[in-house]
């Protein structure tokens, strides 16, 4: 076989979306295999997470801080309905839910659906507190604990990391 009969064949391969091609001729053998083109895309990172002063409390009790300036510092928090206003988020007895995998965080099974909990929800264990949803998976994040939702630290739709705090349960 000559070089331009094998590049006849290459040209031939190519032009009609073969795959593969071999030909022997005698003692010669050409065997051509196309392969996919190589396809690049660019990923786009999320920046990660940062946290309030209700998610990292040691960051709240800075001691050049002054008590002033941590209590401005510290977000508003959503009080339990009928409670008695904002809770303590450095309450050493608030236990955090944490994304036990990467993903997308779901507050309800679908977008029109209310969510599976809100703050100041009665929850026991084993109840589903929300959805991440990793590789076109959705996962349910359930409770370990039976208690009350303090804080929600996430929003819907929102990339989660592991072991990203979600919640903050009070135990019962």
């Amino acid at each position: 076989m000559t070089v331009e009969e094998i590049r006849e064949l290459i040209h031939l391969v190519t032009s009609t979306g073969v795959a593969e091609l071999e030909v022997q001729r005698g003692e010669n053998r050409v065997w051509i295999k196309r392969t996919a083109p190589v396809v690049t895309q660019e990923v786009m990172v999320p920046a990660p997470p940062v946290y309030s002063a209700a998610a990292a409390p040691a960051i709240a009790a800075v001691p050049q801080q002054g008590a002033g300036a941590a209590q401005q510092a510290a977000p508003a928090v959503q009080a339990a309905p009928g409670g008695s206003g904002a809770e303590d988020l450095t309450d050493p007895s608030l236990q955090p839910v944490k994304a036990p995998i990467v993903g997308t965080f779901y507050e309800a099974a679908s977008p029109g659906a209310p969510p599976f909990v809100s703050v100041g929800d009665k929850v026991k264990q084993g109840s589903v507190l929300c959805i991440i949803e990793s590789m076109k998976l959705m996962n349910e994040i359930e409770s370990e604990l039976a208690g009350t939702v303090v804080k929600k630290l996430v929003e819907n739709g929102q990339p989660v990391e592991y072991g990203e705090t979600l919640f903050l349960i009070k135990p019962n």
